[in-house]
C-alpha cells in the first residue's frame, strides 16, 4: 500500500468517525463552544491550575491561537486566570463555578454519545474496535518524541527530587520522602523510582515501595506526570512497569492509596484492575484504598 493509499484509507476514517460522533458541527455536542474550547475546559476539568503553556503543550496547538481562546472563555465567565504565587509572569488557570458545571454537562454528553456509538456492537466487536483505538493512540503518541522509562538510581537524585517537588505542591502532600529514605529506595533491589523522558526532559515518575506489615505486598508511590506531558500514556506506561517489576519479584499484592478529588488517578487504578480494600497505613491524606493481585 503506497502513502497516498495510506493517506485516502485514513481521510475517510476521519470523515466516517467525526460524522457518526457529530463533531462536523460547528459547535461540539450542541453547545455554544468549538471543539478545541471544549477540549480546554475539559483539560482544566481534569487538571485545574494549568498555564497556558501547559495547554498548549497538550493541545500542540499555536501559542497566538490558545491565547485568543483563553481571553474568550475568561470574559464569558468559563474560566479564571489567578497570577502564580511562585512566579508572578504566570496564570493559573481554573474553571469557574459556571465553567465546571458546563464542562461536566459536556464531559456527560460526550460519554452519551460514545455509548450510544458502542451500543449496536457485541462484546467482540467492542472489544476489537478498543483494541484497534489503544494501538493508534500508542503508534502516535510515541512518534513523535522518544519516549523512555528508566530505573532511576542515585545519578538520578536531581530528576527524582525536581519530580517529587512538583508532586508534593501540586498535590499538597503532607507526609514527604526524607532525603535519607529516598537514597536509601534507590538502591533498594526490593523497590525501586522510574521515571519517563519524553527526550531528555523527565517527564512523569511513579515509586514502589516495600510493605513490610504486609507479606507478598508492596506499594506504588507517587505517580505524577507533568502537566505539560499528560495525554501521552505516561501513567499507564509507568504502572506497566512497576506491575512487572513486582511480578519479578514475586509479589502477591501492589497496595496504593489515593483521595477522592483525584479523580483521573482513581479511573487509571480502577480500569487497571484495582479493587477497594481496608486502610493499611497512617497517611492522614488518602481517602481511597485500593490493591491489585499480581502474577508472577
Amino acid at each position: 500500500m503506497n502513502d497516498q493509499q495510506q493517506i485516502s484509507i485514513w481521510r475517510e476514517f476521519n470523515r466516517f468517525y467525526t460524522a457518526r460522533m457529530g463533531l462536523l458541527r460547528g459547535r461540539y455536542m450542541g453547545s455554544e463552544l468549538s471543539l478545541t474550547e471544549c477540549r480546554m475546559l475539559y483539560e482544566l476539568l481534569r487538571q485545574p491550575g494549568l498555564t497556558a503553556a501547559a495547554i498548549r503543550k497538550i493541545l500542540e496547538l499555536d501559542a497566538g491561537y490558545i491565547s485568543r481562546l483563553l481571553t474568550s472563555l475568561t470574559r464569558r465567565g468559563l474560566i479564571q486566570q489567578i497570577v502564580s504565587a511562585k512566579d508572578a509572569r504566570e496564570k493559573l488557570l481554573t474553571l469557574s463555578e459556571q465553567g465546571l458545571e458546563v464542562a461536566r454537562k459536556l464531559d456527560e454528553r460526550s460519554t452519551e454519545a460514545i455509548q450510544k456509538a458502542l451500543d449496536p456492537l457485541d462484546e467482540g466487536r467492542r472489544e476489537a474496535l478498543i483494541a484497534a483505538i489503544a494501538t493508534v493512540q500508542d503508534i502516535l503518541q510515541h512518534t513523535a518524541e522518544e519516549v523512555k522509562t528508566l530505573r532511576a538510581d542515585l545519578k538520578d537524585l536531581a530528576d527524582v527530587r525536581l519530580l517529587l517537588g512538583e508532586y508534593y505542591e501540586l498535590v499538597g502532600v503532607v507526609q514527604r520522602d526524607t532525603p535519607a529514605g529516598l537514597r536509601k529506595l534507590l538502591a533498594d533491589k526490593a523497590g525501586g523510582f522510574w521515571i519517563a523522558y519524553v527526550g531528555e526532559t523527565p517527564a512523569a515518575c511513579v515509586m514502589l515501595r516495600p510493605l513490610p506489615s504486609i507479606p507478598g505486598a508492596a506499594e506504588c508511590k507517587r505517580l505524577y506526570v507533568r502537566p505539560e506531558f499528560r495525554g501521552k500514556g505516561l501513567a499507564k506506561s509507568l504502572m506497566d512497569t512497576l506491575e512487572a517489576f513486582a511480578a519479578q519479584l514475586g509479589l502477591h499484592w501492589v497496595y496504593l492509596d489515593t483521595k477522592d478529588d483525584l479523580e483521573v488517578a482513581i479511573d487509571l487504578y480502577r480500569r487497571r484492575g484495582y479493587e477497594p480494600c481496608e486502610r493499611y497505613n497512617d497517611n492522614p491524606q488518602a481517602t481511597i484504598f485500593l490493591r491489585r493481585a499480581i502474577q508472577p
